[in-house]
């Protein structure tokens, strides 16, 4: 019995655990390769080479994480909130047209719609619901700015470590926010994320791959919108 629970809980949670087993691959072959790049560079430039264990725990590897963190979540946060009032017919990245906004209490199960099965704070009603209806927003949101104050505080201490080196004074974190390092990082990020989204909403017009929830059916139309199905 405990086997099959433990099979029953690997295969409805196989999505999540695949994406979380990635993540893991992916910040372990961060670590190494950057800790690889690190001490290279250090030989290079006549300094000790570090341990992976202390490149991981440095600046350096934290604003590298952070920054990339945080891009993501303002990508989610900003596509939450505008398929909430902007649509895209024919993209299976959005809304039915005529769909826009925050949408009637009947179609959001909320109110008298509401169901025994729903979840308790969307039955609670007050404060609680208002707060759960925007909950996903609010958590993308604040995973955004707390990353992104990450990226400010880690880029600060990695950028004055390449400065001492160099002999230069450190900046304040006022002067690192305001730096053109900071806002580079930043940018970058910003746009390769904001062209994903756009691509993705575009490209699922015309596009399909089959049993795929991110894919419209394989015969549909091309204008017509996945709500519509």
């Amino acid at each position: 019995m405990t086997g099959q629970r433990r099979r029953g809980f690997i295969k409805d949670n196989a999505l999540s655990l695949a994406f979380l087993l990635l993540l893991l691959l992916s910040l372990v072959g961060q670590a190494f390769s950057g800790v690889a790049e690190y001490n290279d560079q250090a030989r290079t430039a006549g300094l000790q080479e570090i341990s992976i264990w202390r490149y991981v725990t440095s600046a350096r590897f934290a604003v590298d994480t952070a920054e990339n963190w945080q891009s993501e979540y303002l990508q989610f946060a900003v596509f939450i909130f505008l398929t909430i009032w902007l649509v895209q017919r024919g993209s299976s990245e959005s809304k039915k047209p005529g769909e826009e906004g925050r949408e009637t209490d009947k179609k959001q199960l909320l109110g008298r719609s509401v169901r025994e099965d729903s979840p308790p704070w969307a039955r609670a009603g007050g404060w609680r619901t208002t707060v759960y209806s925007h909950s996903l927003l609010i958590t993308m949101t604040t995973i955004f700015l707390l990353s992104w104050t990450a990226q400010a505080l880690a880029g600060r201490v990695a950028h004055n470590e390449e400065r001492m080196r160099d002999l230069l004074e450190p900046l304040t974190l006022a002067q690192y926010i305001g730096a053109p390092d900071y806002w580079s990082r930043t940018f970058q990020n910003w746009q390769s994320e904001m062209l994903a989204i756009a691509s993705m909403a575009i490209f699922s017009i015309y596009l399909r791959e089959r049993g795929s929830p991110e894919s419209k059916p394989v015969g549909m139309p091309h204008e017509e919108t996945s709500a519509d199905a």
